[in-house]
């Protein structure tokens, strides 16, 4: 992070599976609605989930559809796609950090200008003053107990407004032991229930999945999970 919480970063790819089924033949929206029945049936809080297109190459090349399943700032990008007479699914693990930006501020000022400006305008400026600050403390409290005061819909909207997500994640929002937790399941449970549909849908055919590959060049040994010990 950079001074006053500025960052320049890009969308980070923080994991990555494929695997593939040779002799496997399904449209993937068959696949993505399959999926999204099983994630549905597992009500993971705040999760969206949408049918998105991505260039195979450049910006005239064909475009291939995505499910991509996104929470707070960390999404999965799944793919069903047939490669030949084989077919393989794979699926990334997204992380979008918040980018603070000088416009972002500057356009957090001029707002609240216009809207100093406005009570000074029909109030006057003592008057203006108090209710300018009044005003200012609200919000601040909102954005900072967003969720304790049961205004999730509140919380996960903020997030996704381009000015007012990043002042709002870098400068109120709290990190809690239970945001991380919820994180952590989320990062669990998804691919896993991705995993079990492309091995159900390919086994009610007889076919087998082949050839998984997983990389982790965030995570890395973070949060890898440990073997059970072996009761003595």
């Amino acid at each position: 992070m950079g001074i006053l919480g500025f960052k320049l970063k890009k969308d980070e790819v923080l994991d990555h599976w494929i695997s593939f089924a040779d002799g496997f033949a399904q449209p993937p929206q068959e696949f993505y609605a399959f999926v999204k029945k099983q994630l549905d049936a597992r009500k993971i809080p705040s999760m969206a989930m949408s049918d998105v297109e991505y260039a195979e190459g450049g910006l005239l090349s064909d475009k291939r559809l995505y499910l991509r399943m996104i929470r707070e700032r960390l999404a999965f990008d799944l793919c069903a796609s047939p490669f030949g007479n084989s077919y393989f699914f794979s699926c990334r693990t997204i992380h979008s950090p918040p980018a603070l930006r000088l416009w972002h501020i500057a356009a957090a000022f001029l707002f609240f200008w216009f809207v100093y400006s406005s009570l000074v305008l029909f109030l006057g400026f003592f008057f203006a003053n108090i209710a300018f600050v009044a005003l200012l403390v609200a919000i601040a409290e909102v954005f900072r107990n967003a969720v304790a005061m049961g205004l999730n819909d509140l919380d996960s909207a903020l997030m996704n407004i381009s000015i007012v997500g990043p002042i709002y994640e870098n400068w109120f929002r709290k990190e809690t032991y239970y945001r991380e937790d919820a994180r952590l399941a989320y990062l669990n449970i998804v691919p896993a229930i991705v995993k079990k549909a492309a091995e159900d849908m390919t086994g009610e055919k007889g076919i087998k999945l082949t050839q998984q590959y997983e990389r982790s060049p965030i995570f890395g040994e973070l949060y890898k999970p440990v073997p059970p010990r072996d009761k003595k």
